[in-house]
C-alpha cells in the first residue's frame, strides 16, 4: 500500500490516498505527494492522512482503544520525531499499547526464531531512500556499525527514466509506471561483464533485450515484459514500446557501483565489509548472512511470551509521558 497521496492529470480535482491509486482510470504523469523525504517523516499532515483513510472504515476500520500498534521507523530517528510518533497514536488514535521498533529488529526476530543457533547476522535494508547495512550480534542491534548508503529505489526509478528518455522516449513525468517497468524488468546481475557482452551480441536464445508494453490505462492497465520469443520491437494493436537492453541490469547496479553515474556513495558491497570490520573481531566470519523477514517479523513478535514487556501503555504514558518511551524503544 503506497505511502503517499497521488494526483492524477486525468483526475485533476481528487486526491488518491494509498491504495486507491488503483481506481485511477489514468495513471500517467502521476503527482507524488510524500510524507517521508530522505527516509525521515517530514510531512505530518500527509502522514496523518494516510494513517486516518488505512485506520478507517473503508479499509482497516480499527478500533484503537483495543488495538496495540506496532510502528517501524528508521534507524537512528531524529528524537523529536520519536516524541511526535509517540504522542499521535497515544493523543490522537489513543491506542492502548504502542511499541515503536526499526523495520530491521522484527527481520531479524524473525530470522533467530527460525535460527536459534545462530548467534550473529548482517542486515541490508534497501528502501526507497536509502540503504543500511546493520549487523546483529545475539540479537542486539550494533549502533557504532550501522551505515546508511543513500542510494534506494527511488535513484534507480529516476535513472531509468534519464535512460529511456534519452534513448527511446520521454517519459520524465512517468515515474509511476517506470518504477513499474524496474520491478518487471530488472535483476541483479551475478557477473556484470559477461551479461555486457550478452547485451551486446546478436539475438540468440539467452539475449538479455526484452520489449515492455507500456499500459494506455483503456486496454492495458498495467506494462508487461514480453517473453525473448515476442521482442521483436514491433509494435502490434497500436502498442506502444520500450525496449530494455543493459538497463534491465545496468539500473540495479547503481546499488553496489553509485560512483558510476557520479553519486559520491560506496556501494553495498563495500558498506557491508566496512561495516563489518566496525565490529569485534570474533563476530566477523558470522555476519555475511542477510535476512528478509520484516511483516512476518512483526507477526512473530506479537505473538512471542516477551511482547507484552517490549509494549509501552497508554496507561504508562499518561504517568510517564515521552520518557517511557525512550526507556523501552531501541531504535
Amino acid at each position: 500500500m503506497p505511502n503517499a497521496i497521488m494526483k492524477a492529470k486525468s483526475e485533476r480535482r481528487r486526491p488518491f490516498i494509498a491504495d486507491q491509486i488503483e481506481d485511477c482510470r489514468d495513471a500517467s504523469g502521476l503527482f507524488y505527494i510524500l510524507p517521508y523525504q530522505k527516509g525521515y517523516l517530514v510531512n505530518w499532515d500527509i502522514q496523518k492522512t494516510v494513517w486516518d483513510y488505512v485506520f478507517g472504515k473503508d479499509v482497516f476500520n480499527v478500533n484503537h482503544g483495543n488495538t496495540t500498534m506496532i510502528v517501524t521507523e528508521p534507524y537512528l530517528n531524529f528524537t523529536s520525531t520519536q516524541e511526535a510518533l509517540s504522542e499521535i497514536f497515544f493523543e490522537e488514535y489513543e491506542v492502548d499499547a504502542l511499541l515503536r521498533i526499526n523495520a530491521g529488529d522484527l527481520s531479524v526476530h524473525k530470522y533467530h526464531r527460525d535460527r536459534p543457533r545462530e548467534l550473529c547476522c548482517l542486515l541490508v535494508e534497501c528502501g526507497f531512500s536509502y540503504t543500511h547495512i546493520v549487523p546483529y550480534i545475539q540479537g542486539k542491534k550494533q549502533k557504532d556499525a550501522i551505515l546508511r548508503v543513500d542510494i534506494g529505489g527511488k535513484v534507480l526509478t529516476n535513472h531509468l527514466k534519464e535512460l529511456i528518455s534519452y534513448r527511446q522516449l520521454n517519459v520524465m513525468d512517468e515515474t509511476y509506471v517506470i518504477n513499474q517497468v524496474k520491478e518487471d524488468a530488472c535483476f541483479a546481475s551475478m557477473d556484470f561483464n559477461a551479461d555486457m557482452i550478452t547485451a551486446r551480441a546478436a539475438r540468440h536464445e539467452k539475449s538479455i533485450y526484452r520489449d515492455y508494453v507500456l499500459p494506455d490505462f483503456t486496454t492495458i492497465k498495467r506494462g508487461y515484459v514480453r517473453p525473448l520469443q515476442e521482442s521483436t520491437g514491433k509494435a502490434t494493436n497500436n502498442e506502444q514500446l520500450i525496449r530494455l537492453n543493459n538497463e534491465r541490469f545496468s539500473i540495479p547496479e547503481l546499488l553496489f557501483r553509485p560512483s558510476d553515474v557520479g553519486i559520491q556513495e560506496m556501494g553495498i558491497t563495500e558498506a557491508i565489509v566496512h561495516s563489518i570490520n566496525k565490529c569485534k573481531e570474533e563476530t566477523r566470519p558470522h555476519l555475511y548472512r542477510p535476512s528478509t523477514y520484516c511483516w512476518r517479523g512483526g507477526a512473530a513478535i506479537s505473538r512471542s511470551a516477551h511482547f507484552p514487556e517490549m509494549l509501552v501503555t497508554k496507561k504508562e504514558w499518561e504517568e510517564e509521558g515521552f520518557n517511557v518511551c525512550q526507556e523501552r524503544f531501541s531504535v
